[in-house]
C-alpha cells in the first residue's frame, strides 16, 4: 500500500508548568505550557528582569591560592 503525499509528525508527552495537565506537543521543541495556557498568557505583561549591580573593577578582590595548602588540611584523595 503506497500513501503519497504522508506526513509524519512525532510528538511527545509534556506536563505544562502552569496547569500541570498533560498535552503532546512537537518533538524538539521547547514550548513549556499548554495550548489554553499559552492563551492566558498571552494577556499577561511581559517580564521584565532587573539588572545585576556589578562592582567596578577597582573594588574587585583577587583571590588567590595555593594548592598545597590544602592538601594538607584534607589529605590525599581517591580514597573514596
Amino acid at each position: 500500500m503506497e500513501m503519497k503525499g504522508l506526513e509524519i509528525v512525532r510528538l511527545e508527552l509534556k506536563y505544562c508548568e502552569r496547569c500541570g495537565g498533560l498535552w503532546m506537543r512537537t518533538s524538539g521543541t521547547q514550548d513549556a505550557y499548554c495550548p489554553l495556557c499559552t492563551l492566558q498568557m498571552s494577556d499577561l505583561p511581559a517580564v521584565r528582569r532587573r539588572k545585576r549591580p556589578h562592582l567596578p573593577a577597582s573594588d574587585r578582590v583577587a583571590i588567590k591560592g595555593q594548592r598545597e595548602e590544602w592538601s594538607v588540611v584534607c589529605g590525599e584523595g581517591g580514597n573514596a
